[in-house]
């Protein structure tokens, strides 16, 4: 079988081998939610510093931004979902740019209304960041997905348009 299409070898490959890109994930975007976590904070808290990569809060409230915090699941999902249709590259680079950039600035406002709501001891701290990292995150992935679907007027199905079009071309 040789395929008309070799852009679905290339994104699959890349698929392939992005899988195990978590690492790399985790260097591009802990200083990218970090920092501007730490700027926000700052905005309602003085007296904030950055040890590493935990934000203290007035000295009495340390908040560590641990690997799960990054989310780099997410990303990869997102990742996974853009390379999964057959697109322009041009298009692809800018879908991946919004996803990455929604996704991004969505951790950065909930880690920060976290972070303050610990500051404050909020009685349910810990259901409200149980429910925002597991349902939360998922939410915003799904709704980015979405969102990226209708701006962009994507009108094939992650995996399956692939398939459908390998089954056809094998006939």
């Amino acid at each position: 079988m040789k395929s008309r299409n070799p852009s679905i070898f290339i994104r699959y490959l890349a698929l392939l081998i992005l899988i195990f890109s978590t690492p790399i994930i985790y260097k591009i975007f802990t200083p990218l939610t970090i920092y501007p976590t730490l700027a926000i904070i700052k905005l309602f808290i003085n007296q904030t510093t950055l040890i590493q990569n935990t934000i203290i809060l007035n000295q009495q409230t340390a908040i560590e931004i641990i690997p799960a915090c990054i989310a780099a699941s997410a990303y990869l999902l997102l990742l996974i979902l853009n390379l999964s249709i057959p697109i322009k590259p041009i298009k692809r680079l800018y879908t991946l740019l919004l996803s990455f950039t929604l996704f991004l600035t969505l951790n950065i406002l909930r880690i920060s209304t976290l972070s303050i709501l610990a500051y404050n001891n909020f009685p349910f701290f810990d259901i409200t960041h149980k429910l925002l990292w597991y349902l939360g995150s998922t939410i915003f992935v799904i709704a980015i997905w979405f969102l990226t679907i209708k701006l962009f007027k994507i009108k094939t199905i992650p995996f399956y348009t692939d398939i459908k079009y390998l089954l056809r071309d094998i006939q």
